[in-house]
């Protein structure tokens, strides 16, 4: 998993976040403080002190950055799992609409070979060729460019068999059960 992105303004603890090596800042000296300058032990534990105390007050922005870390990792997970749940919904419509288009095309196919004049001649090149757009179809391969533009030819092409065909073309997809009432 990539690094989250870098907050604007964290100075050297982002840099030390993205992987590169660099320190932290240098403690101030203070020359006027004995304590700081190396001398006298009856101030050493006041420079212990301010250690314990900078410790809590860098806690607030230790316990953020973990948080922010935290809450990346998690939303990159959600994500990964909303975006297949999606995925596989929205395939499954295309499935579905692309199957009921083919399976039309065939039986009225087989119906139509039946009668041979001109009128259902050109009928039948038209679900040919119906047929073989939704046979090129690349049902494999989600990231093929034209993916939408194909679909779209193919409901253009389905729209214009019905048309020929006078059928009402009216494809929908319900989530909801169906029942019968009285």
């Amino acid at each position: 998993m990539p690094p989250p992105p870098a907050k604007p303004g964290w100075g050297w603890f982002t840099r030390l976040r993205s992987g590169a090596a660099v320190a932290p800042p240098a403690r101030r000296r203070f020359p006027a403080c004995p304590a700081a300058a190396g001398g006298g032990g009856e101030m050493a534990a006041g420079v212990e002190e301010s250690d314990m105390f900078e410790e809590i007050v860098m806690a607030e922005e230790r316990f953020h950055d973990e948080g922010y870390q935290e809450g990346y990792a998690e939303g990159s997970h959600v994500g990964v799992v909303e975006g297949r749940r999606y995925g596989s919904l929205h395939g499954a419509k295309i499935g579905s609409e692309i199957g009921c288009y083919l399976g039309f095309a065939l039986t009225w196919q087989y119906l139509l070979r039946k009668c041979t004049d001109e009128k259902n001649n050109k009928k039948i090149r038209a679900l040919d060729s119906l047929i073989r757009m939704i046979q090129k179809f690349p049902y494999e391969d989600p990231t093929y460019d034209k993916l939408q533009e194909d679909l779209e030819k193919i409901r253009g092409k389905f729209k214009q068999v019905c048309s020929m065909l006078n059928i009402q073309s009216d494809f929908r997809i319900s989530t909801e059960s169906s029942s019968l009432t009285f």
